[in-house]
């Protein structure tokens, strides 16, 4: 009876242990390592090849007794078996068992900028991520954020830049621009364009300028004319390619750009 109680409470310890295993430690085995990624590497009762290191630009680091040692694109626990072979091939430790942790995953990290309510890097989980799952990590977009989110980085070694439309993501039920976030890669959310009204109008000063909008929901957001203002003869500054401003007489239905600056024109009558 005792010896039945005792292997109950083992194996309810045993439980226990496993149901509060943290997810990451679970997952690290499967880790792909990479340049930047700081490691620790450690030999049962070996405490002389313990060893704290960042893996180089190259992918490798210098270990105890056996030199250098390639581990970028390698996981967690195939690394583990290059090292203890490593080191049982050169007659250092018979049967050796090694352990390595990711004491920091600086190589699947991206950086997400701009005006986001959380700026910072952030680990990619499992190596890859959709966009909108990065952009959720660094606490979303603020309200005078850009629609459109530009991500750099790198795609079979060559330079990659791409804007996504983030309303068309959900809107659109079929867009593929949710793309992957590689490890690397920049996330630069930018300040959304303006227009400007001033002259008669009730709530004059620089506005968001929404998808597809028109002077006259511009008008609109300034609040419209006042008593002595008209929208009759309102003017519209704009600069053209060459980075000249001319003065333009718009229709109301003519669509707003970023910059343009209204003028609301007092009332002659």
């Amino acid at each position: 009876m005792k010896k039945h109680l005792e292997r109950l409470i083992k194996a309810c310890l045993l439980v226990c242990t496993l149901a509060f295993v943290p997810p990451s430690l679970a997952a690290s085995s499967d880790y792909k390592l990479g340049a930047g990624d700081v490691i620790r590497i450690s030999v049962f009762q070996n405490a002389d090849l313990e060893l704290e290191t960042r893996i180089s630009e190259d992918g490798s680091i210098r270990y105890p007794l056996i030199g250098t040692v390639e581990l970028a694109g390698l996981s967690t626990s195939a690394a583990e078996q290059l090292i203890a072979e490593r080191l049982s091939s050169g007659g250092f430790v018979k049967r050796p068992q090694v352990n390595i942790n990711v004491v920091d995953a600086r190589s699947s990290q991206v950086s997400v900028i701009g005006m986001v309510n959380e700026p910072g890097r952030y680990a990619l989980e499992s190596g890859r991520m959709r966009l909108t799952a990065v952009l959720t990590l660094a606490g979303g977009l603020m309200p005078e954020a850009s629609d459109i989110v530009i991500v750099t980085g790198q795609r079979d070694g060559k330079p990659f830049r791409q804007e996504v439309d983030l309303p068309a993501l959900f809107l659109d039920e079929g867009s593929e621009n949710n793309i992957f976030i590689a490890a690397g890669d920049e996330i630069y959310a930018q300040r959304a364009p303006v227009f400007y009204i001033y002259g008669e109008a009730q709530k004059p000063g620089s506005y968001r300028v929404e998808r597809n909008m028109s002077v006259i929901q511009a008008l609109a957001q300034g609040g419209g004319p006042t008593v002595r203002g008209t929208q009759r003869n309102i003017k519209l500054l704009r600069r053209n390619a060459d980075g000249v401003t001319e003065e333009l007489k718009p229709k109301l239905t003519d669509l707003i750009r970023a910059d343009d600056v209204i003028f609301v024109s007092e009332s002659l009558f």
